[in-house]
């Protein structure tokens, strides 16, 4: 008996003789992937407010700033983001500060990838777990990790400043990515993205805000059918609806890996940022 032939792309078997009918080897679309995140660990607590934290949009120019790309893309072609831990742990807000390490290193030409053990070391200090109490697995508040990772670097890479654009306004968003290499952001899940390849706004109980719970990404890229994040380990894709309805919180990070690129942006004052956060944070 000959064995039964497959397409190529979602694995589904192929009628006897309907390898012609288009690229995917059967005729139709490929039916939608089996996605099931309902395992992976979270781990973004409620989002603290500090009125101290600097705005993005206070260190643009007074003349226009330049208008962002159409698209972005700083992943890079890379497939092996790793896991950071945040199979087992809820250590995303960990993670995502490793995963734009590696986003930044890479562009900057040679990527680095932080060891479990430097990520392990810095949920332990920064968001007080301790291995022997798993009780104490309970995440982390984003601007905590971002103030400890800017006093304590993170696997001796420095997080020089940051500041805040506004979640809600497209223009900051794209510009925090086309000129940051990224944004580090919270999004408050609904449970209708344990199932979902794509994340995108659901109706009823399971897409409630906050349903599934909080997790904290780090995006890289854009264009105009939605955003890219890195999340448990691979590329995540996400609608602009489902960031416009799920982002709790945003920050635009400037790392020594990305300016080592000198890729600022024209009529952006970053010094004034970098001496305003030392003046506020000490």
């Amino acid at each position: 008996m000959s064995e039964v032939a497959k397409c190529g792309l979602c694995g589904e078997p192929m009628p006897p003789g309907e390898e012609m009918f288009n690229y995917h080897g059967h005729s139709g679309p490929c039916p939608p992937k089996k996605i099931d995140h309902s395992g992976m660990k979270l781990g973004k607590r409620l989002p603290r407010r500090d009125p101290r934290t600097l705005r993005l949009a206070k260190y643009f120019a007074p003349a226009p700033m330049p208008l962002p790309p159409d698209s972005v893309d700083w992943s890079k072609g890379i497939t092996s983001w790793g896991m950071m831990l945040n199979d087992n742990l809820g250590d995303c807000t960990i993670a995502a500060c490793g995963h734009a390490i590696q986003v930044w290193s890479a562009n900057a030409g040679s990527e680095i990838t932080v060891p479990d053990d430097a990520i392990l070391a810095a949920y332990e200090a920064w968001d007080g777990y301790d291995p022997k109490d798993p009780s104490s697995d309970d995440g982390g508040v984003e601007l905590d990790v971002l103030n400890q990772w800017r006093a304590n670097q993170l696997a001796g890479h420095p997080l020089l400043a940051y500041a805040d654009p506004d979640p809600q306004n497209d223009y900051h968003v794209k510009f925090a990515i086309a000129y940051f290499g990224g944004v580090y952001i919270g999004l408050a899940l609904p449970l209708s993205a344990q199932s979902q390849e794509v994340w995108d706004v659901a109706d009823g109980a399971n897409g409630e805000t906050g349903s599934w719970g909080g997790h904290a990404v780090f995006v890289c890229g854009y264009d105009a059918d939605g955003l890219t994040c890195i999340t448990w380990g691979q590329i995540k894709r996400m609608t602009w609806a489902f960031w416009a309805k799920y982002c709790d919180e945003a920050h635009a990070l400037i790392g020594q890996d990305w300016l080592r690129q000198g890729k600022s942006p024209d009529g952006f004052d970053m010094f004034a940022l970098v001496t305003d956060l030392h003046a506020v944070t000490g």
